[in-house]
């Protein structure tokens, strides 16, 4: 039998992570991104894999609940295969309850998690006092402790795929014709294009900035979520803060007030992050389709061809299980993608 063939056009976390998974499937693939891998808003900073609250349960949130229990075994086979580290560890997250409402609907949401989540996860309301010494100030006395989210960092990330993909002789090029099955992952640039080409908003860039503070809360410390800003420790001693959500803007690269804003909100929340000195400031434009969803299946524009696309903030978490279903879309011809998540939802 003749060795599947397929182009992955875009070297962020989705192409990167579908180049993998079929690669581990026997096909023969390359990478294809000018820019070259993570150049674009998977060159990131934050990597927190956050899971949507367990209610109100649809296809995208069991999608991405998959997606986060794969990470895992995903990131340690990336790993062993390529000797570079993406700092994933599933160290869960915690979010105080700022009024008796929270409680309520934290409890409520609690008790969904022990059917939604399979008993693979928790989801626990719990005092401040049994979270120990990382844990933020809660106006309530209580948290939200949850066992599903990890962390990991975005470049690393990359650059583990990059390197496993390496070992397997598939390296990242500037430019190569279509050879076999092609994928358009192109990120903001793709949903330009779709937008200019169909007269439509089907997609856009939404800017984000976050931070990386020199700061070792710990290799084991849960993430943060206080105040609406995502409080990372990553496994190399340094910690990320962020993110801002911006629809204007008038330089996409370029860190401003908006930053600072978020990480004096990080330090009024968690007050031991005072002083820590701010290493890198970053600003990127992430892909978000109309319908929030990632967008995958055939490509609108391309007959033939196929897109996965639109990340936006919940790409790295949604990676694994997104690379599964586009595989076996590819080389297998088998059509496991949710309704909600096809261009035609965009349309």
């Amino acid at each position: 039998m003749a060795m599947a063939e397929v182009t992955i056009r875009g070297a962020g976390i989705f192409g990167l992570s579908i180049a993998w998974t079929c690669v581990l499937r026997g096909a023969r693939v390359q990478v294809v991104d000018p820019f070259g891998p993570g150049s674009g808003s998977s060159g990131g900073l934050v990597g927190a894999l956050a899971p949507h609250v367990p209610e109100n349960w649809n296809a995208k949130k069991a999608f991405q609940f998959d997606s986060l229990i794969m990470a895992e075994a995903f990131w340690a086979g990336v790993e062993a295969a390529g000797g570079v580290s993406p700092g994933y560890a599933r160290t869960g997250r915690i979010q105080p309850l700022t009024d008796d409402r929270s409680v309520e609907l934290a409890r409520a949401r609690a008790e969904n998690a022990s059917t939604l989540w399979q008993g693979r996860a928790e989801w626990r309301v719990r005092p401040v006092g049994e979270m120990g010494g990382w844990c933020p100030p809660s106006p309530t006395g209580l948290v939200v402790h949850d066992t599903l989210s990890a962390r990991m960092h975005p470049r690393r990330a990359c650059a583990a795929l990059v390197s496993a993909l390496a070992v397997r002789g598939v390296e990242v090029v500037a430019d190569a014709p279509d050879r076999g099955q092609v994928v358009h992952a192109t990120g903001v640039a793709g949903l330009e294009e779709l937008n200019r080409v169909t007269g439509r908003t089907l997609g856009s860039g939404i800017k984000g900035q976050a931070a990386l503070l020199r700061f070792d809360a710990g290799r084991a410390a849960p993430q943060l979520f206080v105040d609406a800003v995502h409080i990372v420790p990553h496994a190399d001693g340094t910690l990320a803060v962020g993110s801002t959500s911006e629809r204007e803007y008038d330089d996409p690269r370029s860190t401003d007030a908006a930053l600072d804003e978020v990480l004096d909100r990080a330090v009024q929340a968690v007050p031991v992050l005072h002083g820590a000195e701010v290493i890198e400031r970053w600003a990127g434009v992430r892909p978000r389709s109309r319908s929030r969803a990632p967008m995958l299946g055939q490509h609108p524009l391309h007959p033939g061809q196929f897109i996965a696309n639109g990340g936006f903030k919940i790409g790295f978490g949604m990676a694994p299980k997104v690379a599964q279903v586009m595989a076996d879309l590819l080389l297998d011809r088998r059509d496991g993608i949710p309704e909600d998540f096809r261009p035609e939802a965009s349309l």
